[in-house]
């Protein structure tokens, strides 16, 4: 009986010491992928509309224990205009605003540098290019990121930072002009953007490559004429980045004798050939009433 008793007390003992072992490693691996979520970075993305006086900076970061804090400089690199500070929420998103003020006074690439840190200890650094002219803001939607891939959880789309992707302004037309201007913004600047010009046949008359300045904006002037522009109508001009459908956008520009056609040419004709009509509608009328009758 007494060793029946000694053999139970060793197994529950051996097995007493293999659960606190298992223990022990559950908590070590989970205090070990504690510490490397850490250090994964943050993430900002500055985004302003084209005449607004308003630039709204939202991020995340994976530290919420520690305030964030900017500084906006000028283009010269002389002057701070703005500095602020905010705390993350607890999920690690922030959002800031800057008002452009009578201290803007340059024209330029103004500097907004978002900074977390721990004491005299520096955690995350990183600094977005905000363009602004005559105290205005030039369209922009420009992110920086030192966040690990697959850890990042992005921000509620319906915050301003929704607004990413590429995005085709316009096609500036001079009128009965061989050459048209195509514009608009990315918030990728890193990245080449191809631009493709098809005929209505479906006909590919012009590839090129364009490079985003640092604000994300750009522009290609594209000349119409020769054999590949024959066809008279509606070729479409498009923009790609990614394989993306937020970084591919399309606009049309039409092309009567290997000319280009202004966007208000279809509008104008409209309101002639109503007036021609209404003119012609009138001078019956006129006619008819004065027909003496008998």
């Amino acid at each position: 009986m007494l060793g029946e008793i000694s053999m139970n007390f060793k197994r529950s003992t051996t097995s007493m010491a293999i659960a606190l072992m298992v223990l022990s490693l559950v908590s070590m691996t989970s205090i070990q992928q504690d510490a490397f979520a850490q250090s994964l970075g943050m993430s900002i993305t500055a985004t302003a509309d084209k005449g607004s006086d308003t630039i709204t900076l939202t991020g995340k970061t994976v530290s919420d224990i520690t305030d964030v804090t900017f500084r906006v400089t000028s283009p010269s690199g002389n002057n701070v205009v703005a500095i602020g500070q905010i705390s993350p929420n607890d999920d690690g998103d922030f959002v800031k605003e800057f008002k452009v003020g009578p201290t803007w006074t340059e024209d330029g690439f103004y500097e907004i540098q978002a900074m977390q840190s721990i004491g005299s200890n520096s955690l995350y650094t990183l600094k977005v290019l905000v363009e602004v002219a005559n105290g205005m803001t030039e369209r922009t939607s420009v992110t920086e990121s030192n966040l690990e891939t697959g850890i990042f959880t992005a921000p509620d789309l319906n915050n301003a930072a929704a607004d990413a992707g590429l995005f085709l302004d316009a096609i500036i037309i001079e009128n009965g002009s061989t050459m048209f201007e195509v514009t608009g913004i990315t918030d990728r600047v890193s990245q080449d953007i191809t631009l493709t010009v098809t005929a209505p046949n479906g006909n590919v008359v012009t590839i090129d490559q364009i490079s985003p300045m640092l604000d994300g904006n750009f522009a290609a002037e594209i000349t119409v004429g020769g054999s590949l522009w024959k066809q008279d109508g509606f070729y479409t001009v498009t923009v790609q980045q990614f394989d993306d459908p937020k970084y591919t956008a399309s606009s049309e520009v039409d092309i009567l004798d290997g000319v280009v056609v202004p966007e208000f040419g279809t509008i104008a004709a409209m309101i002639l050939a109503v007036a021609i009509i209404s003119i012609i509608a009138i001078s019956a009328k006129s006619r008819l009433s004065i027909i003496p009758r008998y």
